[in-house]
């Protein structure tokens, strides 16, 4: 099937979606979607998951090698850290979306070890569709991007981690929204003190975040 493109000139899934969404019929249409080639090496689609009135929904950068076999969002060691660190904030996973901004999992080959390969920008706007559509049918408080592949999937490439990382903003995607690092970043700490550190400032981070769901307190606009 030829693939649609962008205004950009980029793949798109957005031929791939319902036309009247939500979360079950999105998640069974996705299972097909050829929006880009990385569906030809990943085993299946990996789609969101969680509640479907969630205040907070949390946006990593795609599925890992145990998310594409095992066909959940954040299920691996990185997933793993997420848990502990929404716990330690006080969240509930079980009231929370999460999701990637890739729904198939990108590797390359290592011996028999699949490891993990950075999306191209263009796999990244094909797949935004998806991302678009989980975002407006949940209709989130504040959506929580987990590193720049997520924040820069919505917010554009301009956009950085390091200067903005626990900013509560507003945007158009929801009313509020907050960018950090992706927890597989503390798996990268080798020294046991910065990984605690990192660990810390990671939940401090998710809590800044439900504090602002539950605060009536005003944000500011992203000054671009």
């Amino acid at each position: 099937m030829p693939k649609d493109k962008t205004k950009d000139n980029f793949p798109t899934a957005r031929p791939f979606l319902p036309e009247q969404p939500d979360l079950a019929n999105l998640r069974e249409a996705s299972e097909t979607c050829r929006g880009c080639d990385l569906f030809e090496k990943a085993t299946q689609t990996v789609f969101g998951e969680g509640a479907e009135s969630a205040l907070m929904l949390v946006i990593g950068e795609q599925p890992g090698d145990q998310e594409d076999q095992i066909g959940r969002p954040f299920v691996g060691p990185a997933g793993k850290i997420l848990d502990r660190a929404l716990a330690e904030a006080g969240i509930s996973r079980k009231q929370v979306y999460v999701t990637n901004a890739v729904k198939h999992f990108k590797w390359v080959a290592r011996g028999k070890r699949r490891l993990h390969d950075k999306p191209r920008r263009s796999e990244i706007m094909a797949c935004r569709p998806w991302l678009e559509a989980e975002i407006s049918t949940v209709q989130p408080r504040i959506v929580v991007c987990l590193g720049a592949t997520a924040a820069q999937s919505l917010m554009g490439t301009s956009f950085k981690v390091t200067r903005e990382r626990g900013k509560v903003l507003k945007t158009e995607w929801a009313p509020l929204f907050l960018a950090t690092i992706h927890p597989s970043a503390l798996l990268r700490i080798i020294d046991e003190t910065e990984r605690h550190q990192a660990f810390a400032e990671f939940v401090a981070d998710l809590k800044k975040a439900a504090d602002a769901v539950t605060s009536s307190s005003p944000v500011p606009h992203r000054q671009d």
